[in-house]
């Protein structure tokens, strides 16, 4: 490596002058060109990207953050990748990629080191090798797979219960998407008729920004759980460019924590994103998610037919077989109920045949027994009448005691009440009396105040109008130009060969108009 060496000279070395900045940025260009006259392959991190439309170059700004605690920056520096060779190097990037050259990738290039007097330290890339960013993204894919599965996310939705019927839907997409709208055309115009729920939970779906957006809105379907019966994640067709944010780690770990399972409809034909892996179901398209969906529910319905015919040929059987029985038992009670009624005829009949010979002395005895009774009911009644009658003479004797001491209370209290009243109201009529007195006062004095500060403003714009009068105005020194009466105010309110009139404080002049000259605007 070539060492660099500046000679120190200070103000009172006479025989050198101080260097101007440009100079000393010319030394510091041709030291740098003679220390790295080769171009060098760099291993560095993409941390913007800035494409000139217009020129057609690429400007980078890279970052090294290796070694670095808490993901410090180690290292920075500029880049540049001029239109000529960003033209190539930019579609063999992407088509050997699938990513273009964006914030957040590792890149392996080949640069020269460049030092511009007014634009300072840049790298000039020339070369860049794809197969190491490849390599890297693969090294991303399984690191973030493995932290899936270390926390237990990689398989968490797929062990969910996917609803036979999913009719409620929550669904993560851009509203403007157009697989979005293939997704709703496709489900709500199914041939069975079937009707779908579909909530729009908005999001990013592409980009640099499409991870945090897609994952703020699963999070806000996972709290409005039981609204759903499932999560639909669609994005349509695009390119693989496009759909790499669906490798995010923040997408998936969302996908993995979500109470309802995800269903995925990103549009990938040939490649498997690290969502895909992560939800419940993966489909092709939102197309293919929709009549999944629509399968589903004639599935449900072709099963819930057969099990009806099930219930119905078994209730048949069982309709017939329990008639079998009834009409057996309906035999069987029918031979026992005569049997029952043949033997109680026969009792009835012998209890008949006894009560011809008992019933004289049966009477006999009731009647003896029913004397008895109402003598006792008679002397207990005259008891009860007379202890009945002395508890109500107490009472009455009570009640009247209790009236008069009452009524004696309550008309003592309606008396303080009446005083109370008029005490009230002559505080009242007094306090309104003084408040309007008072403000009898404050009117008298307000309305004074008001009359005073009119008479002043009338002889303040008197004072006024007398000021801005025409005549002292032309006393002092003023005129006023007029056309057939009429003040002149502007250019355009006279013509040439009109005759004008100037006032002045001692008389009046005429003139006629022979040339008009206007201030240029």
């Amino acid at each position: 490596m070539t060492q660099l060496f500046f000679r120190q000279s200070t103000a009172s070395d006479a025989s050198t002058a101080p260097l101007t900045l440009f100079e000393l940025h010319q030394q510091i260009r041709e030291e740098l060109e003679l220390a790295f006259p080769d171009s060098y392959w760099v291993v560095a991190e993409i941390a913007q990207v800035n494409p000139d439309r217009r020129k057609g170059h690429c400007y980078l700004s890279l970052v090294d953050k290796e070694d670095a605690p808490r993901g410090q920056l180690t290292a920075q520096a500029r880049a540049t990748i001029w239109s000529n060779r960003f033209q190539m190097l930019g579609r063999y990037f992407e088509e050997k990629t699938g990513q273009p050259l964006k914030a957040g990738l590792k890149i392996l290039f080949q640069a020269k080191v460049r030092f511009h007097e007014m634009y300072g330290l840049s790298l000039d890339i020339q070369n860049i090798d794809p197969n190491y960013t490849i390599g890297d993204l693969a090294r991303q894919r399984q690191e973030t797979l493995k932290q899936l599965e270390a926390e237990g996310l990689l398989e968490a939705n797929k062990l969910l219960e996917l609803s036979p019927v999913p009719q409620r839907l929550a669904i993560v997409s851009s509203a403007t998407a157009a697989g979005y709208q293939d997704f709703i055309h496709q489900l709500h115009h199914n041939a069975f008729g079937y009707t779908f729920s579909t909530t729009l939970f908005p999001a990013v779906v592409q980009g640099n920004d499409a991870p945090a957006s897609v994952a703020r809105a699963l999070q806000l379907v996972a709290k409005h759980q039981e609204q759903f019966d499932a999560c639909i994640l669609i994005r349509g067709g695009g390119s693989q460019t496009d759909l790499s944010c669906f490798d995010a780690y923040a997408i998936a770990a969302a996908i993995g924590r979500s109470p309802l399972p995800v269903l995925t409809g990103i549009g990938h034909e040939r490649d498997e994103s690290i969502a895909d892996l992560v939800a419940h179901t993966r489909l092709k398209t939102p197309t293919a998610v929709a009549n999944f969906l629509v399968d589903r529910c004639h599935s449900a319905e072709a099963y819930a037919e057969g099990l009806m015919d099930s219930i119905r040929m078994f209730s048949a059987q069982k309709l017939k077989l329990t008639t079998d029985t009834l009409e057996r038992h309906s035999l069987r009670l029918t031979n026992l109920t005569n049997q029952r009624l043949q033997t109680e005829n026969n009792r009835l009949e012998q209890f008949a045949r006894g009560l011809l010979v008992k019933p004289k002395s049966y009477l006999e005895a009731q009647k003896h027994v029913t004397s008895n009774l109402e003598r006792d009911i008679t002397a207990a009644t005259r008891e009860l009448l007379h202890a009945k009658e002395l508890q109500l003479g107490e009472l009455k004797v009570c009640v009247e005691g209790k009236s008069q001491r009452y009524l004696h209370l309550k008309e003592h209290e309606l008396n303080s009440l009446v005083h109370c009243l008029e005490t009230e109201a002559n505080g009242r009529l007094k306090r309104a009396q003084l408040n309007f007195a008072k403000y009898n006062e404050k009117l008298k004095y307000t309305t004074l105040q008001k009359l005073q500060n009119q008479h002043h403003n009338l002889h303040l714009l008197d004072m006024s109008i007398q000021a801005n009068n025409p005549e002292k105005l032309l006393l002092r020194g003023y005129t006023l130009t007029l056309v057939n009466g009429k003040i002149i105010k502007r250019t355009a309110d006279v013509k040439s060969g009109d005759v004008i009139e100037t006032k002045l404080q001692d008389g009046s002049i005429h003139s006629m108009i022979v040339n008009i000259d206007k201030e240029d605007e």
